[in-house]
């Protein structure tokens, strides 16, 4: 009886033996045991059809392969040649029915279009609500030279993480990420440096979310309240008048020296507002505190999968602003003076010393680096990859181009100066505006399903590297989120300037991933294959200055 249940070779192997199995090694023997029906066993293209005997022959073939070892001696699984190519492997039914495997290739893969617009759409975030005060601050001319540049060095940059595992020879890259990368090129430094600075992106977009959701929910509330209880609030707002009506929310009272109160202050002052809605409904000091209540029980789902079924409202909120800013634009006309250098009463000069202040947040209005090798490998032709990507890089630019271009043209100055223009440029439209009102609602449900997504990314990378597990415990999970919360309370409460938010989380986490990284891992490469020369270390040595000159500059803006 012993030898029956004993398997038909031995189990035991040598160090020999297993030193020259090959690339059956790689392969699990459960994995070993599909069902193989080559496409003239199926007589159609129905998935339902009936196989063959042939098709039978070759599934107890792979099975017998399985059962010359025990379970766990991995030395006479069935040989390559006997394992079909993923295209040509189909699920065995029990009732004699075949189904096709979809494998990673063909169907599953998405054309050039999609692939250029998920990009685009994975681009789009809260920075283009900033790209008109950044243009501000670095001037108008100034700032569309800027932006086009740092576009096209972050395009650049971008090829270069793409390309980067392509570039590691005798080494499967096919599964890697760009941290994968950095530490075959910088061992566990270039691992855990790619991952905090990974986390500083992703943790400063949460807290510029939890920002901008204190703004959109108060602004909401406002407006209904104002609605609901007949209350006009236009004459206790610097502002302009018609329907159309632009506001400064902290204007400078006396910039030039001779503006009174008179000149933009157009109406009386007489408060309106109930004291009591006032107190429980404040925008820095109760706001942030109320979404605690709804936002801290989602981050801690086990898994993300229900908001991820949300993220479609990403296009239709960029969709609908491009919309309001067009009609805005057309309705208000262009109000636009060229003084080059110096400052007037209502216009900004051309070229302005903050302009880093806009290069920051460019950088993070145009990051996609730690995801881009991710998006890119379900590009069905990969030989487009650099055109989708540069294709993608251009709709992102000409977009953003477009909105911060015609908000700065189409601000009212005068009787406004454009140093009014706010780091959220909703903020320069009352609350009562019905077409910003419904942009503020929309943005507010889409940024409450986004952020437990961007909470779970940060529970996964930081998790999962330091304890091996997504999900440890609820206490480690909650403890994380308290912590991430609070963060964002905080800043909405004491510093809810999403502009500088976005420029110093972006700059931090650009230094990194966007020019130091992708440089040194590119001059390694190219020294290692011995194609290092002077103009590229000098370029790329340029780019790494950049990115630090990027970061130090925001402390001095």
């Amino acid at each position: 009886m012993e030898d029956d249940c004993r398997p038909l070779l031995n189990s035991e192997q040598t160090a020999e033996n297993v030193s020259h199995r090959g690339s059956t090694d790689s392969l699990d023997i459960k994995n070993k045991r599909p069902f193989h029906v080559e496409p003239r066993n199926i007589v159609d293209d129905d998935p339902q059809e009936r196989v063959s005997a042939e098709a039978a022959i070759l599934n107890s073939r792979v099975h017998y392969y399985g059962r010359l070892t025990g379970s766990s001696d991995r030395l006479l699984s069935p040989p390559n040649h006997v394992i079909p190519h993923p295209e040509e492997i189909y699920i065995y039914s029990p009732l004699g029915t075949a189904f096709k495997v979809s494998g990673s290739d063909g169907a599953s893969k998405n054309p050039s279009i999609i692939t250029i617009f998920a990009i685009w759409n994975t681009m789009m975030g809260t920075s283009i609500l900033s790209i008109p005060w950044g243009i501000k601050q670095a001037g108008f001319t100034l700032g569309i030279l800027i932006l086009i540049l740092i576009g096209l060095l972050m395009l650049y940059c971008c090829y270069v993480v793409l390309k980067s595992p392509k570039a590691i020879p005798y080494v499967d890259t096919s599964e890697w990420e760009f941290p994968d990368v950095c530490r075959y090129y910088f061992g566990k430094f270039g691992q855990w440096s790619s991952l905090v600075f990974s986390m500083v992106s992703l943790i400063g977009a949460m807290v510029v979310y939890w920002v901008l959701m204190s703004n959109f929910l108060f602004n909401t509330g406002q407006f209904i309240y104002n609605y609901a209880h007949h209350v006009n609030v236009s004459d206790s707002e610097f502002g302009t008048n018609g329907s159309d009506r632009v506001v400064c929310p902290y204007p400078n009272m006396d910039p030039g020296g001779n503006l009174t109160l008179s000149t933009l202050f157009l109406g009386g002052g007489n408060e309106t507002a109930s004291d009591s809605f006032e107190r429980w409904w404040s925008k820095t000091n109760t706001i942030p505190l109320y979404l605690i209540i709804l936002l801290l029980p989602l981050l801690c789902f086990r898994s993300a999968a229900f908001f991820a079924r949300f993220t479609f409202l990403g296009t239709i909120s960029v969709i609908y602003l491009i919309t309001l800013v067009t009609i805005k634009a057309v309705r208000l006309g262009f109000h636009l003076e060229f003084h080059w250098f110096d400052s007037t009463q209502f216009y900004v000069p051309e070229f302005r010393v903050f302009a880093p202040q806009l290069t920051g947040v460019l950088t993070l209005a145009f990051f996609i680096h730690n995801c881009i090798i991710t998006l890119m490998k379900n590009n069905r032709n990969q030989e487009n990859n650099v055109r989708d990507l540069s294709v993608a890089y251009l709709l992102v630019g000409v977009t953003y181009l477009y909105v911060g271009v015609l908000i700065f043209a189409a601000f009212p100055s005068p009787p406004l100066s454009k140093d009014c223009i706010e780091p959220n440029f909703l903020d320069n439209f009352p609350s009562s505006d019905v077409m910003v009102f419904v942009a503020r609602a929309f943005l507010l449900f889409q940024m409450i399903t986004v952020y437990p997504l961007l909470g779970y990314l940060v529970r996964v990378q930081m998790m999962g590297q330091i304890f091996g597990n997504h999900y440890p415990s609820f206490f480690h999970v909650l403890a994380l989120n308290i912590l991430i919360v609070g963060s964002g309370v905080l800043m909405a409460k004491f510093y809810p300037n999403i502009g500088s938010i976005i420029r110093f989380s972006g700059a931090t986490c650009g230094l990194a991933l966007v020019f130091v990284f992708p440089a040194l891992v590119h001059m390694i490469s190219q020294k290692r294959q011995g194609t290092l020369s002077w103009p590229s270390a000098v370029f790329h040595s340029f780019l790494i200055v950049l990115g630090v000159a990027n970061l130090l500059a925001q402390f001095f803006m």
